[in-house]
């Protein structure tokens, strides 16, 4: 079997905006088969979405993975619920993190491993304040005009 390249298809990023980052995880997500050929096209949208605990499992909430062109009748449902597929251990982690309040699950990218599954980043994320997004905004504007005076001129 060929390896493959992890190709990203969606990315959140006012995650890193909007978050501060504490933990990642990697969970794979159930799909349908239209789903799967609708995300290797490259068409699916996180920024809206999060992931909740439903009944001991964690779902990923909010996703939009459009409808498959080539499919028929049995086209997917574009923003239903999908299952995230983790350790029973991470689960409970996640679980006890989210219960304790002041975090919430955040999808970072969703993409396909070196084997071909389509898997899911999630940040462990607690929110920013107003004057944290500021900082944030002038520490990359500092490394943006630092890293151009530090250019060669030639």
């Amino acid at each position: 079997m060929r390896q493959l390249a992890p190709k990203t298809v969606a990315e959140n990023r006012r995650a890193k905006f909007d978050y501060f980052i504490d933990d990642t995880y990697e969970a794979g997500i159930s799909l349908t088969g239209t789903e799967v050929k609708s995300l290797r096209d490259g068409r699916a949208n996180i920024g809206d979405s999060y992931a909740a605990v439903e009944a001991n499992e964690i779902w990923l909430i909010n996703s939009y993975i459009p409808e498959y062109h080539g499919g028929n009748r049995f086209n997917h449902e574009p923003r239903r619920h999908r299952r995230l597929l983790l350790n029973r251990n991470e689960i409970n982690k996640l679980i006890g993190a989210l219960k304790r309040g002041g975090v919430t699950l955040v999808p970072l990218s969703v993409y396909f491993n070196e084997r071909g599954r389509a898997k899911v980043a999630l940040g462990l994320a607690r929110g920013k304040r107003e004057h944290d997004k500021r900082a944030t905004e002038k520490d990359r504007e500092w490394k943006r005009e630092q890293s151009r005076l530090m250019r060669p001129k030639g």
